[in-house]
């Protein structure tokens, strides 16, 4: 991987981390598209880092507060009733359902799950129970109204983002909308929820782009650029979807799923892609 390639995957990684068009799907599906070397799954999980560092940013003022409250509820069990202690529980609870979905599933996860017809269909097939979440949801929830329950589908909806083309933040959005949350503040639960996640991924994967045993580890020039590139991309990604939730539905990128979803199936068919 020449260091031209690592800026454009890192911005192609920060702009779709957030968005629910899934970021790792488009780590596979633009490389096969320029013609490039797939870059693996450990440089994928290790340049989320940098739209972790973003969102942990974007997020600090929460996250601090978050954790001074869930700190102080193990001290006095009394202060577990607040919302943000019950949000510490709940970011540790919805976390659980990936770790042990991505430990079991580890080898096909970075073998079978980056074929394109696989990418392709979840792009679609995702979009599509997107499209029957915001035809259904209440969308009369807020973040103040989450429950056990609600971060324990959540943590599992997240889990489903293990397969490339399903997308972290569309598939915890997309159940947030079916639990009847309304999309800003599913979309503040899905950013939230993914940072104790990613950043056990990338860790537990930097170790194969050090020491380049990596299928497609592209070194650590490259990672590197690429991680910087995804925090600054992933930054104003997250500032951009905020905001744009407020007043639109998330049928822009239910559209662009089915199409590009639809795009990769007939040009692997066609033997354009590989």
């Amino acid at each position: 991987m020449d260091l031209f390639q690592a800026i454009v995957l890192g911005i192609v990684q920060g702009l779709t981390e957030f968005l629910p068009i899934s970021s790792s799907g488009h780590l596979r599906i633009v490389p096969a598209f320029a013609g490039w070397d797939d870059p693996g799954t450990a440089f994928t999980a290790v340049i989320q880092l940098g739209t972790m560092a973003a969102v942990v940013l974007y997020f600090s003022a929460d996250l601090l507060r978050i954790a001074r409250a869930w700190s102080a509820s193990l001290r006095d069990p009394s202060r577990r009733a607040e919302l943000d202690a019950r949000l510490g529980w709940y970011l540790i609870i919805g976390t659980v359902p990936i770790v042990i979905f991505g430990f079991t599933f580890q080898d096909q996860i970075e073998t079978g799950a980056r074929d394109l017809y696989l990418i392709g269909t979840m792009l679609i097939v995702l979009g599509l129970v997107l499209l029957l979440a915001e035809k259904v949801s209440k969308r009369d929830r807020d973040l103040s109204s989450i429950t056990r329950r609600d971060a324990i589908l959540i943590g599992c909806a997240q889990s489903l983002a293990l397969i490339p083309g399903v997308s972290r933040s569309g598939a915890t959005i997309t159940a947030g909308l079916l639990l009847g949350m309304d999309r800003v503040a599913a979309a503040r639960f899905s950013f939230l929820l993914s940072v104790p996640a990613v950043v056990l991924s990338g860790v537990y994967e930097f170790r194969h782009v050090v020491d380049g045993s990596a299928e497609g580890a592209a070194g650590l020039g490259p990672t590197a650029l690429a991680t910087v590139f995804a925090f600054i991309s992933g930054y104003a990604s997250i500032a951009f979807l905020l905001r744009f939730l407020t007043t639109h539905t998330t049928g822009v990128f239910i559209a662009y799923r089915v199409a590009l979803g639809t795009a990769v199936l007939a040009l692997v068919a066609a033997g354009a892609i590989s």
